[in-house]
Order: C-alpha cells, then sequence, then structure tokens
C-alpha cells in the first residue's frame, strides 16, 4: 500500500539509500551492511552509494545493492556530491536517504530539498570541536528529519549546540560483533596460549586493561591501584596492560618506572597489541578501562560484558551508559562498577570486590553482562533499532 505521494507506509517496498565515505572493514562499514541486511530481511530494497571496499562482496552476498558514488568531504566538491546524490532519488525511486558522515548529510539535505523524501543523519561517537567549520558540519547532522546519536554523551551535547529538538534524535549505540566476543566461541585452548604468553600460572588472577597505551587512557591509575591490591597481601594477581604501546614511549617509561619503583613491576605485564582480543577477555577475571576523558567509542567496555566479564570504568563520557551498576540499577543487577576518572584507590576497591565474588556470584553477574550486551550491543539488536527509525518516518504518511 502506498500514500498519496507514491511513498509505502512500511519497509515493505521501501528504497532505503545509505551513504558512506567508503565500505571499509570497520564499524562504520560493518553497520551499514547490518542495516543492509535487517532492511532485506523486512521487504526493502536496501542501497549503499559510497566508495568501494572489501565490504562490497559482504553486501551484494545478502541480496543488498552497492553503487559507487565519489564522496568527498572537501567543500568545493560537496555540490558534486548533491548531484550525485540527487541522481541516484531520481534514478532509483528512494524513500529514505540515510547520510553516515557530515559532509554526505550537507549534500543529502540539499539534494532532497523540495522532493518527498525523508532523510536521516548519523552523528559521530564524539561531538565534533567547537569550530566554524565543525559546526557547519555538525549542523548538517542535526537537520535530518530523524537524528540518530551514539550516545546519550552525544545527544545531549547536540541538543545544547544546536538547539536539536529531543523528539528528532534517537539513541542507538554502535554494535560490537557479540558472536566474536561470546564465551563460548572461545576454546579453554584458546585461553590457555593466552595466558602462557603472558608468563602466567594457571591459578594466577587477571586484571586486564584493553587499550592502546596514552596519558588519556589512564593507565597510570591502574598502576597506583595494583600497589594498593598488592600492597594489601593480594598478591596472587597480574595486570596485563594489552594495546598498542608505540605511540607514546615516554608515559609507557613512565608506567614502567613507577611500577618498578613501587616493587610491582613483576606483577604487570605490557603486552602491545593483541591479535585475538576475545581470548584475552576470555583469560582476564576482571577488566579495567581507566579513560580519563571520554574515549571515541565504548566498545571495550561492551565487549567485556560480551564476554561475560566484570568491568570497571569511570564516569567519562558515554562509559556509564554502558555498565549497569548503582545508582542506575539496583546492586544485584550491576555488570560493573563506576569510578571516579584517576582515582586508584576506586579502582583498587572495585577490583577488590570482584574478585571476591564467589563462584556463583561471579556467574550470574557474567550472566547478566552477556545478556546486557546482547540487548544493546548486539548488530541484530542495533539494526533492528535503525530498521524502527525508518518505519517511523514511514509511518508518517499513514
Amino acid at each position: 500500500m502506498v500514500t498519496a505521494i507514491g511513498r509505502p507506509r512500511s519497509l515493505a517496498g521501501a528504497t532505503i539509500l545509505q551513504l558512506v565515505p567508503a565500505l571499509r572493514d570497520d564499524p562504520a562499514g560493518h553497520a551499514a551492511v547490518d542495516i543492509a541486511l535487517t532492511l532485506l530481511q523486512s521487504g526493502a530494497r536496501a542501497i549503499i552509494a559510497g566508495d568501494g571496499g572489501p565490504l562490497v562482496s559482504a553486501l551484494r552476498a545478502h541480496g543488498g545493492e552497492w553503487l559507487p558514488m565519489v564522496t568527498s568531504a572537501n567543500p568545493l566538491r560537496l555540490k558534486t556530491n548533491t548531484r550525485q546524490i540527487r541522481k541516484l532519488i531520481a534514478g532509483e525511486r528512494i524513500d529514505i536517504v540515510h547520510a553516515h558522515s557530515a559532509a554526505l548529510a550537507w549534500s543529502a539535505l540539499t539534494a532532497t530539498r523540495k522532493q518527498p523524501v525523508f532523510t536521516v543523519t548519523s552523528f559521530p561517537d564524539r561531538p565534533p570541536k567547537h569550530s566554524l567549520s565543525g559546526h557547519w558540519f555538525g549542523g548538517s547532522l542535526a537537520r535530518g528529519d530523524r537524528v540518530i546519536a551514539p550516545s546519550s554523551y552525544v545527544a545531549r551535547a547536540m541538543i545544547a549546540r544546536y538547539s536539536l529538538p529531543a523528539e528528532r534524535i534517537t539513541v542507538i549505540p554502535r554494535a560490537v560483533d557479540t558472536s566474536t566476543y561470546n564465551p563460548a566461541a572461545v576454546s579453554i585452548d584458546r585461553i590457555a596460549a593466552m595466558r602462557r604468553s603472558w608468563g602466567l600460572l594457571p591459578q594466577i588472577r587477571v586484571v586486564l586493561v584493553p587499550d592502546s597505551i596514552a596519558p588519556w587512557n589512564g593507565q597510570i591509575s591502574v598502576i597506583h591501584a595494583a600497589r594498593l591490591l598488592i600492597g594489601s597481601g593480594d598478591r596472587n594477581i597480574a595486570f596485563v596492560f594489552v594495546g598498542d604501546d608505540r605511540k607514546h614511549p615516554r608515559y609507557l617509561h613512565n608506567l614502567k618506572r613507577t611500577a618498578k619503583m613501587h616493587g610491582i613491576d613483576t606483577f604487570c605485564r605490557f603486552t602491545g597489541p593483541c591479535t585475538d582480543m576475545p581470548a584475552a577477555l576470555a583469560a582476564a577475571d576482571v577488566i579495567v578501562v581507566p579513560a580519563l576523558q571520554s574515549p571515541l567509542t565504548g566498545r571495550a567496555v561492551a565487549e567485556a560484558q560480551a564476554m561475560g566479564r566484570p568491568v570497571v570504568t569511570t564516569t567519562v563520557g558515554m562509559l556509564p551508559e554502558n555498565v549497569l551498576c548503582p545508582p542506575r540499577m539496583r546492586d544485584e543487577l550491576r555488570t560493573g562498577w563506576l569510578v571516579r576518572p584517576g582515582h586508584a584507590g576506586d579502582i583498587a576497591g572495585a577490583v577488590a570486590a570482584a574478585l571476591k565474588l564467589d563462584v556463583t556470584a561471579y556467574e550470574a553477574l557474567g550472566a547478566r553482562a552477556r545478556q546486557f550486551a546482547e540487548f544493546m550491543f548486539s548488530p541484530q539488536c542495533v539494526a533492528e533499532a535503525i530498521r524502527e527509525v525508518y518505519t517511523s518516518l514511514l509511518a508518517r504518511d499513514a
């Protein structure tokens, strides 16, 4: 059934055009393909336009369509983008255009002006910096018929900056691969191999810190938390720092020097990048994400919970949204702990609380964490939430 102006009232029979810079093997590319798959399952036609990439074949394997389009954020080329989008809308009978970047949002809004086509825009993971160009491009993202924000943290910032009506914005978190990050998918052999690579005996409990070594990621506070825990007599423990350690050598040197100065260097491992993060998370007892500044995404926290592991993280940026704990949730429903950024005592107390859980309580927390991650971050749930945004737009014609 169609409306008087020719648009379908539901996704069945509708044509959705997603605009992406490229179909690369990255979170944005995978998100676009996941959305396309959900649309196809709903009976819609799913088109993605942008530069090519390794995910083009995956899109086509699902039955989606890829249309090559040269995209550019260069202001001098925005009109070229607009002309290309206008041709696609006319030639493919597009009902909804979803722009995944600021430059494409500007072009899409210009191309759809005075046309019976809905627009959806997606904000980036971090609020753009205050600048003339940033405000101009960000303003384009705020003008979609519906706007998707990856977190309430970003949504609040954009509502304040652009006077965006709250009813036009929908918070949908970034997806994580909950099939790969799944405790059932990691064998005992992989876990044992990971622990051997860290030089740990089987009885040693592991506190894993998964992020690149950088001052704003707060690893120094974990070193001081380790000093407190080990000083209190808990010596059956190891602190494993996993992540790129090449970009900030002075900070890495400071971490190691501080650990040695306090006599806890033998309890700390700095392993560099990891090629099997699911196994690393599965080999840990507690995950700590001690960020001092808002990270680009909360992926590390989401992935830890997807692996059924308790997580300790800080109250910065979107991180509080990605874990269940008091006061947001009752204590018996927690999946982790929130601590003040840079407070070693808080981190030590939360890690100690997690390690003191008996087997039953620990397994129950892990099961809750896994369930929460599947509900919030699985590609299927995230794509379904975006599908509902599209459906709500088409329903305006009913």
